[in-house]
């Protein structure tokens, strides 16, 4: 007799007929579910004490424009190397991992805060190291998604996570952790720690089918050294021309969209006079966007498939950029901010569904690592371009990467719409494995 999670895993691997859609996603992802809200809890205190923690150390804007650096800076050094290894363990060891360790550097920033022993170089090493286990976990998650729900129900899976961090980091994190932060930096820094405590138990509360390891044993192969599987995540996507098509696609939406962003407080509290009070409170319009997004993601799959879904998405992403920057208006540019959160949060729970259902099952760490490290490897160096650009004229880059990205969708609308269902993607395990494209 299976559990759940075992019966959900099968349906995940197309070895049985779906449910009604409509069925409950399984304790197994409500386990899942819980642990992310905790981490995301933790992630978004994080995200907030840090920056708080720079000013008090320095008033260098080299050093405070540091901070960002390091903390993107793992996505390019460590997203591979975590995929190997989520690949390699037990992937609820690994979302332990990753959170145990987040919950020591927290305990450590206490005792520095605490001692007075804290520097921005201390504060640096332990946002580059947090960062470094945050591509563990992010990847784990990514990868045990799909063990614990069918494929079918994907899309719905991937947004109540999505959502559940929307909510929890943008409306939780931020305001709790400055209110605390006044009191007492010990405070947020202390929930922080319990609430990363809390992530790792519930994540060792799996149960067995989210390991990862019947993958491997599917295999019937010997294990291969870690450092000879780097390039395994490439060669997957390099296969399929579907892949590295949408992999280039993102890629090039993702560089679009962080070129065209790059200084939008500064086009906020400039053209647009937003009181620098009121910044936290009109960035909340993408988050409102962003949920809304990723409620409305399985019904417009559902009523008009994931390719179609994905193609107005990526048009209506680029589209409100655009506005954005021929329209300088704050009512204007706050729709229009949500409107292009909520259709990227679409794209990337379609994607992020899609290749959960195409990548056999002992390579989603290393295919979901190759992926970011790309992909987000490429923001930094948009963004930086953006800066250039928006020395000029701070609406231009709006206009500029708004107009690329709508160009892109144009370019690919056709390729976007026929991509398929995550449902009636072949089992990558099966004998109608997936094979290169014509």
């Amino acid at each position: 007799m299976t559990g759940p999670g075992e019966a959900a895993a099968t349906d995940a691997r197309g070895d049985r007929s779906p449910a009604p859609a409509k069925r409950g996603l399984g304790p197994a992802f409500t386990n899942l579910f819980a642990a992310s809200i905790a981490s995301n809890l933790g992630d978004g205190i994080a995200r907030t004490a840090m920056p708080l923690l720079a000013a008090r150390l320095t008033d260098d804007p080299l050093l405070i424009s540091g901070i960002a650096a390091m903390a993107m800076l793992p996505w390019l050094l460590c997203a591979i190397p975590a995929g190997i290894l989520i690949d390699r363990i037990d992937r609820r060891k690994a979302l332990a991992l990753a959170d145990t360790v987040r919950m020591l550097l927290a305990v450590a920033l206490c005792v520095l805060s605490a001692t007075n022993g804290l520097t921005i170089w201390w504060l640096y090493l332990v946002i580059f190291v947090y960062g470094a286990f945050e591509t563990v976990y992010d990847g784990a998650t990514r990868a045990v998604v799909p063990s614990i729900v069918a494929r079918v129900d994907l899309p719905r899976a991937n947004s109540r996570i999505e959502a559940g961090e929307l909510v929890v980091q943008s409306f939780l994190s931020g305001p709790l952790t400055s209110l605390l932060f006044a009191v007492s930096v010990l405070i947020p820094l202390g929930v922080n720690a319990l609430a990363f405590l809390g992530a790792a138990a519930l994540a060792l509360l799996l149960p067995k089918v989210a390991s990862g390891r019947q993958h491997a044993a599917l295999l019937d192969t010997p294990q291969v050294a870690w450092y000879l599987q780097f390039v395994d995540g490439y060669r997957f996507i390099v296969k399929s021309r579907m892949l590295v098509t949408l992999w280039l696609v993102s890629t090039a939406g993702g560089l679009a969209f962080s070129f065209a962003t790059a200084s939008f407080v500064l086009f906020l509290l400039g053209p647009l006079r937003v009181p620098e009070a009121a910044f936290g409170v009109f960035m909340l319009s993408g988050a409102v966007g962003g949920i809304v997004g990723s409620v409305l993601t399985a019904p417009l799959k559902n009523r008009l498939n994931a390719g179609p879904t994905m193609a107005l998405m990526l048009l209506l992403s680029g589209s409100t950029l655009i506005l954005v920057g021929v329209w300088p208006n704050v009512w204007v540019v706050g729709v229009a901010f949500a409107l292009s959160s909520g259709s990227i949060t679409v794209w990337n729970i379609l994607v992020m569904s899609l290749r959960q259902s195409i990548i056999p099952g002992h390579l989603l760490g290393r295919v979901h690592g190759t992926w970011r490290t790309l992909l987000w490897g490429a923001m930094p160096l948009g963004s930086l371009l953006g800066g250039f650009v928006g020395r000029v004229d701070l609406a231009l880059p709006f206009i500029i990467g708004g107009g690329v990205a709508t160009l892109l969708a144009v370019a690919f609308f056709r390729f976007i719409t026929s991509l398929p269902n995550a449902e009636d993607v072949p089992d990558p395990m099966g004998p109608a494995a997936l094979v290169p494209l014509g």
